[in-house]
């Protein structure tokens, strides 16, 4: 029986969204790196499917930054200077600012049990050197922004965290910042813990903003 129309739709979508979620993931991971063109070609053959759905995924990808689109170069990965660090932890300091706001009052004592779990796994990753810190680092953040109840914000606020992804893993693999999240976290769950939800986002601002230089520094070229 041949596919209606609607049929045909729904596969390609689904097609482009699974070869999206694949460079996503790549590019997250750091398996391409800035500069790098990506060919359409052995990527569907890689994830089984053909070029069309990968050329798609393409434009979404250009949309989140992480890629650029040039006339006769394809797609190019992007790679972000230290500005755009910069610039980028600027915005995430804001957005996930105000998503401390609208998580106060839905917080209780079953979330700050569940943030010292996530605190602990965080620790544990980044006391055995385990490139799990990154991840158990992005969770205990989502669980806070999450919270806010805003779609609209979390979907911005996790395309920064994908776009600056790649970047935390090299600060990873080059400081001891990890080792020292404990305070530093165990800072921002004390200041969601007194209620004060104008300080609370003040202390979640200044964490993120503080991280960037940093970062930014162990991320460039010049480094490495």
């Amino acid at each position: 029986m041949p596919l209606s129309p609607a049929s045909i739709t729904h596969l390609a979508s689904t097609a482009e969204e699974e070869a999206y979620l694949h460079l996503q993931k790549a590019l997250r991971l750091g398996r391409y790196k800035p500069g790098d063109r990506l060919i359409p070609e052995e990527i569907a053959a890689e994830i089984g499917m053909s070029r069309m759905p990968v050329r798609e995924s393409f434009r979404r990808l250009a949309a989140d930054g992480l890629v650029t689109l040039r006339p006769n170069r394809g797609c190019i990965v992007t790679g972000l200077t230290f500005n755009e660090i910069q610039e980028t932890f600027e915005i995430r300091s804001v957005l996930e600012g105000l998503a401390v706001r609208l998580a106060m009052p839905r917080m209780n004592a079953e979330t700050f049990e569940e943030l010292e779990r996530l605190l602990d796994r965080m620790e544990r990753a980044g006391q055995s050197g385990s490139g799990d810190w990154v991840l158990r680092h992005q969770e205990f953040h989502a669980f806070i922004y999450g919270m806010s109840g805003r779609p609209k914000l979390i979907r911005q606020i996790i395309a920064l965290h994908v776009l600056i992804e790649p970047y935390m893993r090299i600060w990873f693999d080059y400081v001891d910042k990890p080792l020292s999240a404990r305070e530093e976290h165990g800072t921002l769950i004390q200041a969601l813990r007194s209620g004060d939800a104008r300080h609370a986002e003040a202390v979640m601002q200044a964490h993120i903003v503080e991280t960037a230089s940093i970062l930014a520094d162990y991320a460039s070229p010049a480094r490495h």
